[in-house]
């Protein structure tokens, strides 16, 4: 008899124990994993992972942070084979309509009516559409423009007008270079990779008249205009940048600009909100603004492209990734931002409330210039002459990233007088041409 009871005894004891870790799994937390890249405004979303945690205590954020170059090929890799490691990426403008046609993406729908989807900018969300379907949040948006100091520029008497020359640029980069006193004339992109050298470098064909492909699909890349652009880059760069410029990207020329050493650099409007905070730069007060010079054309001088926020398919925790992607791209977001860093630091070029905030407009001098550079950016017409593509410092294709990063290396290695400028262009364009003509473009 006391057997049986102690025996009943244990079989209770197991089963409130059992139904005690029932509860407690019941309770505890969703982990959901984000891959993103180290950029300033990525940074700055991490370090507000505790507010996040404050209103959704039934989800915990994991982050996976690594340089540009790295995620694309990271993720890319990762959604391509179903992978599941993550479950809210930070891609662009050029992988979401792609990844989201392919069904890679889950759908943006269902979007609760506060997060107000008709204030983000139209040409955003046409970025991270597909077949009429949106696939990613946008968590900033951007341009291209010149960032300049306007303290240089008036010491040497030099007059900058809002819609520069590439002429004039060189003329200025000319006269204000001084490495002797740590001043450089020009820092421009260096680092290969489609995302890197090679997108400023496509602006700058562009404005050329150059493109990257005909109407048929045979890379360009040995014409008059691929060689006078990269010829005028690689004097630029080797006379009047800094040393070192196959290994500068986009944050190594912030952190160059930040400390004061770049005369000007031309490049994303993001850039704006950290050389205009006197938190984060040391010329906050003597920056300067205009859009990105031109050439022989308007068409592709300024590029379009937004760091978003989307959801793979392969994540299991869909309804916990959509209300971290929707906090992250929200209005209340934003204004947390400007609350805890200055309305300076805003993320920009997403919402239309933003530009029309008069706190926003008081605190940021670029605004003005940003929202031009990025009405102004049309990706169906990114040339002068006609082209089977669209995108502005990318071809919207698959093979694109593969074949930007091969001839971003090509590039760079002009630059570093690893090869002449004809050979060079001329391993590139059989590199692409081979690429397309295995993938089916060219019969």
């Amino acid at each position: 008899m006391k057997t049986k009871l102690l025996l009943g005894a244990g079989l209770i004891a197991a089963a409130a124990t059992t139904v005690a870790a029932t509860i407690a799994l019941a309770q505890s937390p969703t982990t959901i994993t984000i891959a993103t890249v180290n950029n300033p405004d990525m940074v700055t979303m991490q370090k507000l992972t505790p507010e996040f945690e404050k209103l959704n205590p039934d989800i915990k954020l994991k982050w996976v942070v690594l340089p540009e170059n790295e995620l694309r090929q990271k993720v890319t890799t990762d959604i391509a084979t179903k992978a599941g490691s993550f479950d809210v990426l930070t891609i662009g403008t050029y992988e979401t309509p792609i990844w989201g046609k392919q069904g890679w993406l889950t759908p943006m729908d269902n979007l609760p009516a506060a997060y107000d989807l008709e204030d983000i900018l139209k040409p955003v969300r046409a970025g991270l559409s597909s077949g009429g379907k949106l696939y990613a949040l946008p968590f900033y948006a951007e341009s291209s423009m010149l960032m300049y100091r306007k303290d240089l520029f008036a010491a040497a008497k030099i007059n900058i007008s809002q819609t520069p020359t590439w002429t004039q640029i060189a003329a200025a980069a000319k006269k204000l270079h001084n490495p002797k006193k740590g001043i450089y004339g020009i820092c421009l992109r260096g680092l290969p990779g489609w995302g890197e050298n090679m997108a400023f470098l496509t602006t700058l064909i562009n404005t050329n008249g150059g493109r990257w492909f005909d109407e048929k699909w045979q890379p360009q890349l040995t014409s008059p205009e691929w060689k006078k652009a990269i010829s005028f880059y690689v004097d630029l760069v080797t006379n009047y940048g800094p040393p070192g410029v196959t290994g500068n990207g986009f944050t190594e020329n912030l952190t160059l600009t930040s400390e004061g050493k770049c005369s000007m650099w031309i490049d994303a409007t993001v850039a704006a909100g950290f050389l205009a905070n006197p938190k984060t730069s040391k010329v906050a007060d003597k920056m300067g603004w205009a859009k990105s010079p031109t050439a022989v054309t308007k068409n592709g001088a300024n590029w379009l492209w937004s760091w978003a926020l989307g959801i793979p398919s392969s994540s299991t925790h869909v309804d916990a990734a959509k209300t971290f992607v929707t906090w992250a791209t929200s209005k209340e977001y934003i204004a947390l931002v400007a609350k805890t860093n200055g309305w300076v630091s805003a993320p920009p070029g997403t919402r239309y409330s933003t530009y029309a905030n008069p706190n926003y407009q008081k605190a940021a001098s670029f605004a003005k210039t940003t929202l031009d550079s990025i009405n102004s950016a049309d990706p169906t017409k990114p040339t002068l002459k006609p082209v089977p593509y669209t995108g502005v410092q990318f071809v919207g294709i698959p093979e694109f990233a593969g074949i930007g990063t091969q001839v971003g290396q090509y590039v760079a290695g002009i630059v570093a007088k690893k090869t002449t400028l004809d050979e060079g262009l001329k391993q590139a364009n059989a590199a692409v041409l081979k690429t397309m003509t295995e993938a089916g473009y060219i019969k």
